[in-house]
């Protein structure tokens, strides 16, 4: 009789390949997927809703949608939990939340419409 042990394969993993952080693996899924135009917001003094506001986009409904299942995973398999995804149907604007990091993922026309980089990203100098 012979005993067989599953032994799982790990991908060829250096330390700088795991992600330090749920934001470093944020950017680095949209960066491997060939997001564009992708942009982090720190929310330290302005939200209380999240560390980091992450928008990027993509060039089409299919690639929006394949973004953030994929980021989905990889927030899961990479220990942070799992993510709360909103929008994904249409995939005009898919929404993942991750708890600290909150990302937008966008069709480059939907994203120019609410432009929530303007919103966000208001000094933090006081007016006047």
């Amino acid at each position: 009789m012979t005993i067989v042990q599953t032994v799982p394969v790990v991908a060829d993993i250096s330390p700088q390949a795991v992600p330090a952080s749920l934001h470093e693996l944020v950017l680095q899924s949209l960066d491997d997927d060939q997001a564009m135009d992708v942009i982090s917001i720190p929310l330290d003094g302005k939200s209380s809703i999240a560390d980091f506001m992450v928008i990027a986009s993509g060039r089409s409904t299919r690639q929006v949608a394949t973004m953030a299942q994929k980021l989905a995973e990889r927030i899961k398999h990479g220990g942070f939990g799992h993510s709360r995804i909103e929008g994904l149907p249409a995939a005009d604007w898919v929404l993942v939340d991750a708890g600290d990091v909150v990302v937008h993922v966008f069709r480059p026309e939907v994203r120019s419409f609410y432009n929530l980089e303007r919103m966000w990203a208001f000094s933090d100098k006081g007016a006047g």
